[in-house]
């Protein structure tokens, strides 16, 4: 029975039995994955009888609950809800109150027994049935309270979302536009102004003065909170918090009160100039240095506004009152840790995350918590001023994009996840599957399978939590932008979890609610204006290519990974419309570095690749592949005599690196994204999936100033050739 009872579940909650790998073959996962998977989720896999009252108790409770907690419906559709009742109250009349989000009341009255039985089951001798009930009204775009009403009663309550039928999609590119725009990672850049890593000061300038160059975008890293207390944890992909912001992009010198005695003092020390110095000049982001260095400065600023502003009836302490309140107790939950994490590590104690606080303040909803909260009000109220000014600075580069009548401005990247010791799963430990982490199976870009330890959701309690996480996360990352990359889309369809302790090719795919999450995507979208562009690559099934190319959603094309099965590289006048495009990615080597094999190099070196065998494979594939770029780049004109025919005469050049992006622009994909790295011809990668330690991921800077790089003519040509380009390639 148990083994009976174990399939059974692993059917119910998604968890994956076969799939085809990144080559298509076909591949079963282990049970003894499944069992390790379920018990991730919280279930007694290693004990029948505690397993089988589990199983009921969840059964019992769904079936006592007169209403699902969520119902997602796209405008087309028929409403419909499910209501279940003991039997004897089946043939009462109801009425289904209906509050939208806009104050609107409507009504609909009904007898379940009218509706469609879909089941029916026994609980202590009482039956219960499940009935189909249509809700004939016409109900508006957005998110709705369904209340269960008899005889003034109010037997139970539900979410209604009523979605669009797709995202949005700018009217030009619907159209058959063709642009271009470039990829940053923000913390990269370097200008003559800036602390030792790139801003949102940075950003505008970077914005504007693409916009003067025809470019309608400029693609962002996620820019997360990570950790004020733990700087060295610095990857964009492993955040603390993905709705609220990393403050270290401040630009602290555009702040009103920098220029007050009291902050001048601080930064015009001669120490603080000599680390502010070190932390411009060095080759690799200083992340401690550099957070030290804002902070310091930043809590003068917060000194001076908060006796000037913060603490008075003025207009600015209304607007950041109500910047608190939206943010609500995701907002609370981030302040109230960064400073409970400094406090921590101000003593001296283990302070990485949550799972090493002292067990009173191991969870964001203790009692311990709150007393903390209340002696250290004025610092969390520091950390909640930072998230505010991140978010006014951030607008100010939107608004320069806008100013500048870029058709898109900025899009910004939504990680998959957030570390396990982060301040989202401690202010919502419900949510996450603490004993499991998220990853990839075997790959192109990851032979090894990757874990990116990264904790997941429960699919079943975002259900519960009427996709309340999830709502707040498409809403926080469509703000200030015209389209969001969403990394790993393959997430809304599945995720590969790999229980803890395991190695990632041991993993397991589960499933989510794929229909519901496109259809809150596609309402998020229209309601920000924002074009969403969804990463799909690795292992990738067709159904979710399907579904995101049926929502609107824009795929996302790399020139290296679109080959034919005799080698040849697919023209990209041949890529679907619907996609971005670009050369390469930040888990990718730049143009030079692919071409010269650094990153093969490079992963040798850090162990990256498990055998000589694999390695010299890579290097005979490269070695083809090269040659083949260098073919279909001359079949199509995109290079000239300049770049020679044999692979075994040709080094990357200007002329080839350019030639290769200008071969991208007379594509048929609607966007297309380069990277700023490869303008420059940097060699050096920002990330070596696979690698922690090893290597400096999301460190190394770009290679000249901003300021520089638009004096540069050849640069200011090719940008003039790529909108050319982009012209020819419209309809």
């Amino acid at each position: 029975m148990t083994t009976s009872l174990l399939e059974q579940l692993v059917e119910y909650r998604g968890i994956e039995s076969n799939y085809n790998d990144a080559w298509g073959h076909p591949t079963t996962i282990d049970p003894a994955t499944k069992s390790k998977l379920l018990a991730a989720m919280g279930y007694q896999v290693n004990d029948p009888d505690l397993l089988l009252q589990q199983v009921q108790e969840q059964s019992n409770k769904t079936w006592l609950s007169v209403l699902n907690p969520v119902q997602v419906l796209r405008i087309k559709e028929q409403s419909q809800i499910t209501v279940r009742l003991p039997i004897e109250l089946v043939t009462d009349e109801y009425v289904a109150k209906i509050d939208t989000e806009l104050g609107e009341a409507l009504e609909h009255r009904f007898v379940p027994i009218d509706g469609q039985l879909i089941n029916v089951v026994h609980i202590e001798d009482i039956e219960f049935q499940e009935y189909l009930i249509d809700i004939p009204l016409e109900l508006p775009l957005g998110y709705h309270t369904l209340s269960l009403v008899i005889d003034d009663d109010v037997l139970g309550s539900m979410r209604l979302i009523i979605a669009p039928t797709s995202c949005f999609n700018p009217k030009a590119l619907t159209e058959g536009q063709k642009v271009w725009g470039l990829s940053v990672q923000l913390y990269c850049l370097r200008s003559d102004n800036n602390w030792g890593v790139g801003d949102f000061t940075d950003l505008s300038f970077l914005v504007e003065k693409l916009a003067k160059q025809g470019a309608q975008f400029v693609g962002l890293n996620p820019i997360h909170a990570l950790y004020p207390a733990n700087a060295n944890s610095c990857s964009p992909y492993g955040p603390s918090s993905r709705r609220w912001l990393n403050f270290i992009y401040i630009d602290v010198t555009a702040l009103d009160g920098y220029q007050q005695a009291s902050t001048q003092a601080v930064v015009k020390d001669v120490e603080f100039q000599q680390k502010l110095q070190r932390a411009r000049a060095t080759d690799l982001v200083d992340y401690e240095l550099v957070t030290e260095l804002k902070l310091r400065a930043l809590e003068e600023v917060f000194e001076y506004q908060n006796s000037q502003y913060l603490t008075k009836n003025t207009k600015l302490n209304k607007a950041f009152k109500a910047f608190v309140a939206e943010g609500g107790d995701s907002l609370q939950t981030l302040a109230v840790y960064d400073a409970l994490q400094e406090s921590l590590a101000a003593q001296g104690k283990d302070s990485w995350g949550w799972p090493v606080f002292p067990p009173e303040l191991s969870d964001f909803h203790n009692p311990a918590v709150k007393i903390f909260t209340k002696k250290h009000a004025k610092r969390v109220k520091f950390f909640l001023w930072l998230q505010w000014h991140a978010a006014l600075q951030l607008e100010l580069a939107n608004q320069v994009a806008q100013k500048n009548e870029m058709l898109i401005g900025l899009y910004r990247d939504l990680a998959v996840g957030v570390s396990e010791g982060s301040a989202e799963i401690w202010g919502n430990k419900d949510l996450y599957c603490t004993d499991a982490s998220v990853g990839a199976p075997p790959d192109i870009l990851g032979p090894l399978g990757q874990n990116w330890g990264l904790p997941p959701m429960d699919p079943e309690k975002l259900y519960e939590q009427q996709y309340q996480p999830i709502i707040e996360l498409f809403d926080a990352n469509m703000r200030a932008t015209g389209a969001l990359r969403i990394d790993h889309v393959m997430a809304l369809l599945r995720l590969w979890w790999v229980a803890k302790g395991d190695d990632a090719k041991e993993g397991g795919y589960v499933y989510y609610p794929v229909d519901d999450l496109l259809a809150i995507l596609a309402l998020e979208s229209h309601r920000h204006q924002s074009l969403v562009i969804g990463e799909d690559l690795g292992t990738v099934p067709d159904e979710i290519r399907i579904k995101l190319a049926d929502n609107g959603v824009y795929s996302y094309r790399v020139f290296f990974f679109e080959q034919a099965k005799d080698g040849g590289f697919f023209s990209p006048a041949h890529y679907p419309e619907q996609s971005m495009s670009t050369l390469t990615t930040h888990d990718m080597p730049t143009l030079t570095g692919y071409w010269h094999c650094d990153d093969l190099a490079l992963g040798k070196e850090l162990g990256v690749y498990p055998t000589e065998e694999i390695l010299s494979t890579l290097y005979t594939s490269r070695h083809e592949n090269k040659q083949a770029i260098l073919d279909t780049l001359h079949g199509h004109h995109s290079v000239n005599d300049e770049v020679g025919r044999d692979v075994h005469n040709v080094a990357m050049s200007k002329a080839l690196n350019f030639g290769m992006q200008l071969h991208m622009a007379g594509g048929s994909s609607a966007l297309l994204s380069l990277q700023l790295e490869d303008w420059l011809e940097m060699d050096k990668p920002v990330n070596i999936p696979g690698t922690f330690n090893e290597y400096p991921n999301w460190r190394r800077k770009l290679t000249r100033n901003l300021q520089d790089i638009f004096d540069d003519n050849s640069l200011n040509h090719l940008a003039a050739n790529l909108t050319e380009a982009r012209k020819h390639a419209s309809k």
